[in-house]
C-alpha cells in the first residue's frame, strides 16, 4: 500500500488529506485562528465545583467553561499543585522539577471538593476540543507526545506499550529508558519504538524535556487564563502519529509549512526528507491530486459505494446512524442471502473508510441488510473488525443485535468532519432566476476591467469551474488571451473543481481572495 500526504495551506485554513493507493481515507481541516487544540496546555482557574458529577468547570478563556472530571486529575495532582504554587509565589527563582518532592498519589475514588477550591489556579491540558454546545474536556495529567515515547512530568515510572509482545524487547526498552530519563518524569514507550537504538530514543527524550522546560517557565508571568504550551501544528502532529515506511510522498503548497514538515521528517526519519516535496503547480493542489472530486463524492448524506448500493449517513446530537441499502441490486429470493452478504461486506469496508474520513466519534449505529444465517452475521462482524484494524482511534465493535443493528463506539477528541457538498447558486442566490447565462463572460470581463483599471491590481489569478475555464480558454484566439492583451499580461485563468458552475474567485499572488462577487439584489 502506498500512502501519501497532501497539505493545502490557505490564508484562512489548512487542509490535510491522507491517501492510500490514491484513495482518500483521512481529511483534516483546521482554521488558522483556532486557539483550542488537543494537546494545548493552559493555566486556568476553577470556576465552579459540581460534587454531583465529581467534576469542576475551569475557565481557560473559552466562551464555555471547560470540564475537568476527578478521574482526569491524574494520580500526581498534589505534586503538580505544589510545583505551581512555588512557581507563582517566587517569581525570581523558578522551581526545579528534578528537586521537587513527589507527594503521595490522590485517592482513586476521592471527591473533587477535597482536592479543588473555587478560584484555585490549575495547569490543564486539552483532551477533547469543544464539540457542539460543549466546552473543551480537560486533563491535569500533562503529556508531551513524540513519535517513540510520551513524556509525563510529576511522576517517576516507565511503561511499555502492551502491543510490543516480545518480553526481551520490553525489558530492553524499560531498562534503556530508565537509565536515560530525568528524575520525576514518567515515560510511556510507544509501539513504534520497538527495535530502535538508544541514540534515537535519547534524542527524542531530550527534545521532549526541552519542550517542557521552555514552556513551563511561562507560568510566573502568565495571566490567568492563558496558554502555556501550544501543540505542534496540525500538519506535524498528524504526521507524527501516522508516519510509517509506506509513505512515498508528502506534498505541501506553502514554503513555510514545507520547511517545517521537511525538518520534522529529517528528525524522525533521517535520510528520507526528500519525500517532502513543495508543490508549485498552477492548479489547486487538491484538484491536481484528484482529492476535490473524492471529497464531493464521499461526503454528504448519501454515499454510493458498489454496484448501485449506497449508504445513508445521519448525524444527531447523541449518535451517528448509518443505513445500508442494496439499491438496484438483484433481489430474487434464491440470491437474497448472497446479495445481503455481498452488500454488507462491501458496506463494512466503506463504513470503516467513512469513520476515518469524517472522524466520526461517540456511538455509531449501523443498520445492515438482514441476514438469516448466524454464521454470516458472525463473518460480517469479523470483516468489520478487520476493516477497522488500521483505524488509529480507539474503537469497540459489538455483535449484531437480533434486529440486525451493529453498535460501534469510537474515540472522539474533536468535532466530526462535516463537508457540505451541495452548491448554492452564486448567480441567483436561491431565488431560481438569474441573469442570462450568455452574458456571464461579459459580466466577468467587467469585473476584470474594474479590478485592473479602478483598483490598479495587475497581477492576479481568476479561478473558474473547469467547464467554464475550458470555454474561456477555447478557440483560435481564446477569451482569456483577449483579456490578457486588453487588461493585464500577468492574469491567469485557473480551473478549480471546488467552485460551483457559474462561480468565480479572484486571488492575488499571496492567495488572498479579492472580493469582486455579485451582491444579492434586495427587492
Amino acid at each position: 500500500m502506498i500512502s501519501e500526504l497532501v497539505v493545502d495551506v490557505q490564508p484562512k485554513e489548512v487542509s490535510i488529506a491522507v491517501l492510500e493507493d490514491k484513495n482518500l481515507v483521512e481529511l483534516q481541516k483546521e482554521a488558522r485562528n483556532v486557539s483550542f487544540a488537543v494537546g494545548d496546555i493552559f493555566l486556568g482557574k476553577v470556576k465552579k465545583l459540581m460534587p454531583g458529577l465529581n467534576a469542576a468547570f475551569i475557565d481557560v478563556g473559552y466562551k464555555k467553561d471547560a470540564f475537568l472530571h476527578y478521574q482526569d486529575l491524574g494520580p500526581n495532582f498534589n505534586t503538580q499543585q505544589k510545583f505551581i504554587k512555588q512557581a507563582l509565589s517566587d517569581t525570581k527563582k523558578f522551581p526545579s522539577l528534578a528537586k521537587t518532592q513527589i507527594l503521595p498519589e490522590i485517592e482513586k475514588n476521592g471527591s473533587i471538593s477535597d482536592i479543588l477550591k473555587v478560584g484555585q489556579e490549575v495547569l490543564v491540558q486539552i483532551a477533547k476540543e469543544p464539540i457542539s454546545t460543549k466546552g473543551p474536556r480537560l486533563t491535569s495529567e500533562l503529556s508531551f507526545a513524540g513519535r517513540y515515547i510520551v513524556l509525563i512530568p510529576f511522576a517517576d515510572k516507565v511503561s511499555v506499550s502492551t502491543k510490543i509482545k516480545s518480553s526481551e524487547e520490553r525489558a530492553r526498552l524499560r531498562q534503556l529508558i530508565q537509565s536515560i530519563k530525568p528524575k520525576n518524569v514518567s515515560v510511556i514507550v510507544r509501539t513504534s519504538s520497538e527495535g530502535k537504538r538508544v541514540a534515537e530514543l535519547d534524542h527524542e527524550l531530550k527534545t521532549l524535556v526541552k519542550r517542557w522546560e521552555e514552556n513551563i517557565v511561562k507560568i510566573p508571568k502568565a495571566k490567568i487564563p492563558s496558554v502555556v504550551y501550544e501543540e505542534t501544528a496540525r500538519t506535524v502532529a498528524l504526521l507524527r502519529d501516522i508516519f510509517n515506511p509506506s509513505f512515498q510522498h508528502i506534498h505541501v503548497n506553502d514554503p513555510d509549512v514545507y520547511r517545517d514538515v521537511r525538518d520534522y521528517v529529517s528528525l524522525i526519519a533521517p535520510g528520507r526528507e526528500d519525500i517532502v516535496q513543495l508543490y508549485k503547480g498552477e492548479l489547486p493542489i487538491f484538484d491536481n491530486f484528484a482529492i476535490t472530486k473524492q471529497i464531493k463524492s464521499l461526503f454528504g448524506r448519501t454515499v454510493t459505494y458498489k454496484s448501485g448500493a449506497y449508504l445513508i449517513i445521519e448525524h444527531t446530537e447523541a449518535m451517528h446512524v448509518i443505513d445500508v441499502n442494496s439499491g438496484n441490486r438483484s433481489k430474487g429470493s434464491d440470491a437474497q442471502e448472497k446479495t445481503a452478504i455481498d452488500v454488507n461486506t462491501s458496506a463494512a469496508d466503506e463504513i470503516a473508510r467513512q469513520l476515518r474520513l469524517r472522524d466520526l466519534g461517540g456511538i455509531i449505529v449501523v443498520d445492515f441488510i438482514d441476514m438469516a444465517e448466524a454464521a454470516n452475521r458472525q463473518k460480517l462482524v469479523e470483516h468489520m473488525s478487520k476493516a477497522m484494524a488500521n483505524d488509529r482511534a480507539k474503537h469497540n465493535i459489538l455483535p449484531l443485535s437480533k434486529f440486525g443493528l451493529m453498535q460501534i463506539t469510537r474515540q472522539r477528541v474533536r468535532p466530526a468532519m462535516d463537508v457540505d457538498t451541495t452548491e448554492s447558486c452564486p448567480t441567483c442566490f436561491g431565488s431560481g432566476t438569474s441573469k442570462p447565462s450568455i452574458l456571464f463572460t461579459d459580466n466577468l470581463e467587467g469585473k476584470i476591467d474594474c479590478l485592473v483599471n479602478k483598483h490598479h491590481v495587475k497581477k492576479f489569478t481568476l479561478h473558474l469551474h473547469p467547464y467554464v475555464a475550458a470555454y474561456v480558454n477555447k478557440g483560435f484566439v481564446p477569451l482569456s488571451l483577449k483579456w490578457k492583451f486588453r487588461y493585464s499580461h500577468s492574469m491567469k485563468v485557473i480551473p478549480d473543481q471546488s467552485l460551483a458552475f457559474l462561480e468565480y474567485r479572484f486571488y492575488d499572488p499571496e492567495k488572498n481572495e479579492l472580493d469582486m462577487k455579485e451582491e444579492k439584489e434586495i427587492k
